[in-house]
């Protein structure tokens, strides 16, 4: 992963992205704070879905609250990618040789992969949940807030590993 993440740093560098990222005083907190607000939405919106579904607030219905808030993260989201990928030029090269930084990579493929499992499993299923939850449907909410906050987590940590 180290080998792939240094050409990422370096084509982004050829670009003029982490030129641009590290010689401002402006850039990277501006995209800082852009990450953050993104982490808020994702994390905010899909974690009261999911922990709705983990059994929480059961007077509220779980498909108006997935109808509400995945597209809060889904934009958040949006939002992380450029701003992630601003933080990740201004300092490439270190980042790529962090292991806290790789483990949060997998964790974002990984949390990636719950949702989209989520989504082709239970799919349109999820109006039909007004007093029972599947276990399995529970279990993969429980798992995607675990893993989005890991990923918030390590993000966080990078600084000190």
């Amino acid at each position: 992963m180290e080998g792939l993440l240094l050409a990422a740093a370096q084509w982004l560098d050829a670009a003029g992205v982490g030129p641009w990222a590290r010689g401002s005083g402006l850039v990277y907190p501006v995209a800082n704070s852009f990450h953050l607000l993104g982490l808020v939405m994702l994390v905010g919106g899909i974690g009261v879905v999911d922990l709705r579904i983990a059994g929480l607030w059961r007077g509220l219905p779980i498909e108006a609250l997935s109808r509400a808030l995945t597209p809060v993260a889904v934009l958040g989201l949006l939002i992380m990618v450029p701003s992630g990928t601003i933080l990740f030029a201004a300092d490439g090269r270190s980042l790529a040789g962090s292991g806290i930084f790789h483990v949060k990579l997998v964790l974002i493929v990984v949390a990636l992969a719950n949702a989209v499992a989520f989504r082709l499993r239970w799919g349109d299923r999820v109006r039909e949940w007004r007093h029972r939850v599947p276990g399995s449907a529970r279990a993969m909410a429980l798992a995607s807030i675990g893993l989005w906050l890991a990923v918030g987590t390590l993000g966080r940590w990078i600084a000190y590993g």
